[in-house]
């Protein structure tokens, strides 16, 4: 009976399905193996020999296939259709190579997506493991390991607070840190329009805009001033008007491909605002449940049997003038596109959304969008008639134009339409209009704008950018946007990513140091080397051997340089961000406080970086170097002023972020400041909120034992009241600006009680009633969350079951569940109780027998047997 071995347990369990009894079907849990997180895993001066081992948790399921082995001969392994698949199934082997002696045999089998039908061809049609994309996986691994564990290194040392770099990760954060530099060194530019509604004869309205204005064609920047929109509106507003032409255009708007990879992030993310992690997690449930072809993939192609699926599917939905005459072919367009799988499709095209009721609400969404844009994929072009109309004066002075458009055939718009990262507007259906017509003037208005930045990358743009510069690949997005976050170099806000001090700082470190190894073309000619390897047509030891000759290099040359040094450079590098040009004209770099010291780069203790003053102690000025500076020489963000006029700002420090009342001056050089409680973002600060941070420490009251204060504040651990020496914490920061006498006077008497040995038990949640035999039934609050407490027995309280709800009777259950628990805990091997031994004969022992537990136990079924329910069904 073969041995086939998965990935995962849900793939396990879904092929078990298909192939019945007469195969046994494991999971490997994912990789088996891994190179150890030390130094000396890969070492290039032994042809870059790998050190790999068996994790902890995979020795178990190692050891499952070892004890399967034993009465089978026969391996396969099953595991995903791509590069890490393929070395998933290397990793197997090598591990198990002891138990695949002499009459064992091993084979590989691959299926793109999880159907009986797929499942058994597969099993037809076996294979060896594939040894170039075995080797273009290990010169990816230790490419990634080299960088990771050379580099990051150099950054603790010489950048503090960095905490690592990685291969693929430092190109994604440089496209963020830049596209941010760019929004900072961006300025707007004012520009004017002018709108006209303009009424038919036949007394129907639409919109027209000003496109000619003294016989000539205005461009955009042409009426830079309120002043000459004015003018603008008047020369309208003063000459009659009538159509002069009208053009309609025949269009035609083609389906989207389906989806890849990629191109499912990016729509999961603008229609649902899903993460690509999120994404990926849904989309590999719904292929292990066998509804989708394998979702990790640079193809885009329809395997022909789908393509006749979907055209039947449409015909018998739609009709048949949704159906091209022709099926439609889809080539890819990705820079290095990896060896193509066929999209990601429904494994199954009449299986509609609808049809399926998925409980998930992401693999319900997800599914949809996948259903919708494959039939989409193959269904007729959408047919409209796009109209341009021009009115304009007999002098031919002014000209306006209206654009409209009408959809004369829906086609595949009737299914799906694809979401758009920057919204636009839309062209409106025109009125019948004809040439010649006079037209009415209803209002002529003329409009404000300004040029606007390029707008910060999402997850699901940043993911095309890296796609079309040929970095990374379909298995690497979402690992790697998500350690970029995890190691704080990029926040999320609003989906948008912005990078963090520490992220900047590491962009210019490595731009500076390592330039070629955060290259866009240096790291997508890299990837195409690997691919080269994957099709046998280059030996990865080469590649490995080119990049490390060039890259060790690098790294000794900044053996001997100094924090100093490195600070110095990354400030003189981000000096046109840092230091921005004042609207006086006075030098960006003078200290705006005390008129004399230099403005410099400094980090913190935390690892953040901050602009500060040359002049320190003296002067304390700081600013956060994403900030820059505004008007009047207030650093950061201005929230507002106090009732005395005093600014009131947000500014970064060595110690992280803080608000800050006035500016510091000779009279009072350390102006009153308040730093940001955890999980307070500045993004989303009030002045209100800022104001009553500056106004701890808040006073409660006055203690009604002694007339003592009792103070609520936030400190060094977070939020507590003080009352003399007694200091107690608080759960929750929001506490501190709300918290009563009664309360702090509870609170800090169960840390007194806790000072004197005894601590102070925390009171009930919910008193329920008195037990059956006697003593009081509670709900308390716990470190692992509330229980049901009666007597001795704790019994947890189900994570589903709210605490304020539990009844009596649901309690008594718990309480005797528990307690039949206990019992059987009770429960022991029999105990040698009496050695008897006589002259000649062999010892004697006598066993006490073991009480019974559960339901056998006197206690918990008494206790069961007496809850107001029971008695009630009795």
């Amino acid at each position: 009976m073969p041995v086939v071995v998965v990935e995962s347990p849900a793939k396990a369990k879904t092929i078990n399905k298909y192939l019945g009894p007469d195969y046994t079907v494991l999971a490997s849990y994912g990789h088996v193996r891994d190179l150890p997180p030390k130094d000396g895993s890969v070492n290039p001066d032994d042809g870059f020999a790998m050190t790999w081992e068996v994790a902890a948790d995979s020795r178990k399921h190692v050891k499952a296939i070892t004890e399967a082995l034993k009465t089978d001969d026969h391996l396969i392994l099953a595991t995903d259709p791509d590069r890490e698949g393929e070395a998933i199934s290397w990793h197997l082997q090598e591990a198990l190579a002891s138990s695949l002696k002499k009459g064992k045999t091993v084979s590989r089998v691959t299926f793109n997506a999880i159907t009986k039908d797929a499942v058994t061809e597969a099993m037809k049609n076996p294979r060896q493991v594939d040894k170039p994309l075995v080797e273009a996986y290990l010169a990816r691994r230790a490419l990634d390991y080299l960088v990771g564990f050379t580099l990051s290194p150099v950054l603790w040392r010489k950048l503090p607070g960095a905490k690592s770099a990685g291969r693929v990760q430092s190109v994604c954060l440089r496209l963020i840190v830049e596209r941010e530099q760019e929004i900072e060194a961006f300025r707007a530019r004012e520009f004017w329009t002018v709108t006209a509604v303009l009424v038919t004869p036949r007394g129907q309205e639409f919109e027209a805009r000003l496109t000619v204005l003294g016989a000539k064609k205005l461009d955009k920047f042409d009426l830079p001033t309120a002043e000459s929109a004015e003018l603008a509106v008047h020369a309208v507003t003063s000459r009659p008007l009538s159509v002069t032409a009208v053009e309609a255009k025949p269009a035609s708007r083609n389906p989207y491909a389906p989806f890849m990879t990629s191109t499912l992030q990016q729509e999961a993310s603008r229609k649902f605002g899903m993460g690509a992690k999120q994404c990926m997690s849904a989309a590999q449930r719904l292929y292990e449940a066998g509804l989708i072809t394998y979702m990790r993939t640079d193809g885009i192609d329809m395997a022909p049997e789908a393509v006749m699926a979907a055209r039947a599917e449409i015909t018998q939905r739609f009709g048949a003038a949704y159906v091209p005459d022709s099926p439609r072919m889809y080539k890819n367009k990705a820079k290095n596109a990896q060896e193509a799988h066929e999209c990601i499709r429904p494994t199954d095209m009449s299986a509609a959304p609808e049809k399926l009721r998925l409980a998930d609400p992401d693999q319900r969404k997800l599914y949809d969008l996948i259903w919708k844009r494959t039939i989409a994929s193959q269904m007729s072009a959408a047919r409209m008639e796009r109209t341009v109309v021009d009115v304009a004066s007999p002098d031919g002075q002014v000209v306006l134009r209206a654009n409209g458009q009408v959809v004369l055939f829906d086609g595949f718009l009737k299914v799906y339409d694809e979401g758009r990262d920057e919204e636009g507007d839309d062209e409106g259906r025109l009125p019948q209009i004809m040439q010649g017509e006079a037209v009415e003037k209803r209002s002529v208005t003329p409009s404000q704008s300004f040029t606007q930045p390029p707008p910060r990358y999402t997850e699901a743009t940043l993911v095309k950018r890296m796609e079309e510069l040929g970095i990374g690949r379909p298995s690497t997005y979402a690992s790697v946007l998500t350690t970029i976050v995890d190691r704080e170099y990029v926040r999320k806000d609003k989906n948008r990513l912005i990078p963090e001090d520490k992220g900047r700082l590491v962009t210019a470190f490595l731009t500076n140091y390592f330039r070629k190894y955060v290259e866009y073309d240096f790291t997508a000619d890299l990837e195409t080397e690997l691919d080269d390897v994957s099709a046998g047509d280059r030996d990865y030891k080469d590649v490995l051997t080119r990049f490390w000759r060039d890259f060790s290099a690098a790294i000794a040359e900044t053996a001997d340089l100094r924090i100093g040094e490195v600070l110095t450079k990354i400030d003189e590098f981000l000096a046109p961000h840092l230091y921005p040009l004042r609207e006086d004209g006075s030098d960006p770099r003078i200290c705006q406080v005390c008129g004399t010291g230099r403005l410099h780069l400094k980090t913190s203790r935390s690892g953040g970086a901050f602009i500060g003053c040359g002049n320190y102690p003296e002067c304390r000025y700081t600013r956060p170097i994403s900030g820059g500076e505004d008007q009047g020489g207030v650093d950061g963000k201005v929230l507002g002023e106090d009732a005395d006029g005093n600014p009131i700002s947000i500014r970064t420090g060595r110690f992280g972020q803080y608000v800050q009342r006035g500016e510091a001056t000779e009279a009072q050089p350390k102006p009153d400041r308040a730093s940001l409680p955890k999980g307070w973002s500045a993004e989303s600060l009030t002045l209100e909120r800022a104001l009553e941070l500056l106004s701890l420490p808040r006073q409660v009251g006055l203690h009604p034992e002694d007339g003592l204060p009792v103070e609520a504040a936030i400190g060094r651990f977070g939020p507590y009241v003080k009352h003399g020496s007694v200091y107690a914490n608080l759960p929750d920061v929001e506490e501190v600006f709300s918290i009563g006498m009664n309360r702090a006077v509870e609170v800090l008497a169960q840390k007194a009680a806790g000072r004197r040995g005894g601590a102070a038990p925390a009171g009930p949640l919910k008193v329920l009633g008195t037990h059956p035999d006697g003593g009081e039934v509670q709900v308390m609050p716990g470190k692992y969350g509330p229980y049901v407490k009666w007597g001795k027995v704790n019994a947890t309280l189900p994570k589903e079951m709210d605490p304020e709800a539990v009844t009596l009777d649901e309690a008594l259950v718990l309480v005797a569940e528990k307690a039949g628990k206990n019992g059987a805990k009770k429960k022991a091997a029999p105990k040698k109780v009496a050695v008897k031994k006589e002259a000649g004969a062999k010892p004697v022992v006598k066993k006490a027998a073991a009480k019974t537990a559960g339901a056998k136990n006197p206690a918990a079924r008494q206790a069961a047997a007496k809850t107001p329910a029971a008695k009630k069904a009795g």
